[in-house]
C-alpha cells in the first residue's frame, strides 16, 4: 500500500477514519478529530492501517442531475 500525506486511512480493527500527515518507512503519522472537537496526532505501523477509497460518485451524480436539466 503506497500512503502520501492527505490519504484517509482506518485501522484494520475499525474505527473512525484518519488522515495521513507523513509517511516513514514502515511508520504512519495519523491526525482525526475526536468527538469533542480535539485534534489527535498519532504514529501508527503501516501494517495496522487500511487505505479508504474516496467516493467521487456524488460529484458524478450532481454532474448527470445538472446534463438532465439542460436536455429538459
Amino acid at each position: 500500500m503506497e500512503l502520501k500525506a492527505g490519504n484517509v486511512v482506518m485501522l484494520k480493527s475499525g474505527g473512525q477514519p484518519l488522515t495521513v500527515a507523513e509517511v516513514k518507512q514502515d511508520e504512519v503519522l495519523c491526525l482525526w478529530m475526536g468527538m469533542e472537537g480535539d485534534l489527535f496526532r498519532e504514529t501508527l505501523p503501516l501494517a495496522v492501517l487500511v487505505q479508504v477509497e474516496e467516493d467521487h460518485d456524488e460529484e458524478e451524480d450532481d454532474e448527470d442531475e445538472d446534463d438532465d436539466e439542460d436536455e429538459e
